[in-house]
């Protein structure tokens, strides 16, 4: 009896022995490791990783398209790529349709989107933004010359060119315009080069950018009023990473004070647009 009292006081301490080996072990697998338990990592996740990857559509110019040798290029792309620099990695882009972009980053497809994102409310409260590199109010684009159009009120009773889905339908509408629906900016210009409306009101960048490109037809336009209320856009991460967004932030200030997003922007669209 005594033997066997002692042969199960054995087996106990070596349980327990075992039971505690086990719990050392495990401790210190988890003492080893840097992270804490909701740490935010998204920064030297893509530090370590080498790579920050982009999300972009590469179809939508002057941002992000190819040009004649299949490169993508643009001015987001351009921006985004000299902030990874800044950060010490490598950009990736990852080609996505507008419709799938948010999908795609919730899916962690990619780290950052890079793609003319308007900042809004909603975005704001879903996602991480950073500070705009792109502002552009809108504007009311005239023939050179007009003398009688000077301001968005100015617009009552004349006729503009507009695309129905766009917000500065409603803008034009707001200020007693008549209408004509176009399908987009094409259209609109064409009419108005044509004398055939008085006036169209879209973004600024748009019609810098068409003036950087088609110079003779739009020498014959001018700007007569811009809006109070830009748009501002920025780029995206998930909500929470915001090790991440803060250094593009950085990134973004650095490139502001070293000119980098004034050359960027003046070879785009022959201005500053980055602020």
């Amino acid at each position: 009896m005594k033997s066997s009292r002692l042969a199960l006081l054995g087996l106990v301490a070596a349980t327990v022995v075992a039971l505690t080996g086990c719990q050392s072990t495990g401790s210190s697998g988890s003492s080893g490791s840097s992270a804490k338990p909701g740490a935010d990592t998204s920064l030297s996740d893509v530090q370590d990783a080498g790579v920050l990857t982009v999300g972009t559509e590469g179809t939508y110019r002057p941002f992000t398209f190819h040009d004649a040798s299949g490169d993508l290029t643009g001015y987001d792309v351009e921006i985004v790529t000299a902030v990874a620099d800044k950060l010490g990695v490598k950009p990736e882009f990852e080609e996505t349709q507008w419709d799938a972009i948010f999908a795609g980053l919730d899916a962690g497809r990619f780290d950052i989107i890079a793609n003319q994102v308007s900042i809004n409310d909603e975005r704001e409260a879903k996602y991480e933004l950073s500070e705009p590199y792109t502002v552009s109010p809108g504007v009311v684009i005239v023939a050179k010359g007009t003398t009688d159009i000077d301001s968005l009120e100015s617009l009552k009773g004349k006729t503009t060119a507009q695309s129905l889905s766009s917000n500065w339908y409603d803008l034009a509408k707001e200020n007693g315009a008549n209408v004509e629906a176009v399908e987009g900016w094409a259209q609109a210009v064409a009419l108005l080069e044509q004398g055939r409306v008085d006036a169209t009101v879209n973004d600024k960048l748009t019609f810098l950018d068409y003036k950087k490109t088609n110079a003779d037809d739009a020498a014959g336009l001018s700007i007569a009023a811009e809006t109070d209320d830009p748009s501002r856009n920025a780029f995206v991460v998930k909500k929470g990473e915001t090790a991440l967004i803060k250094a593009v932030d950085d990134a973004l200030a650095e490139l502001r004070a070293d000119g980098t997003l004034t050359e960027i922007s003046q070879r785009y669209f022959g201005e500053d647009v980055s602020q």
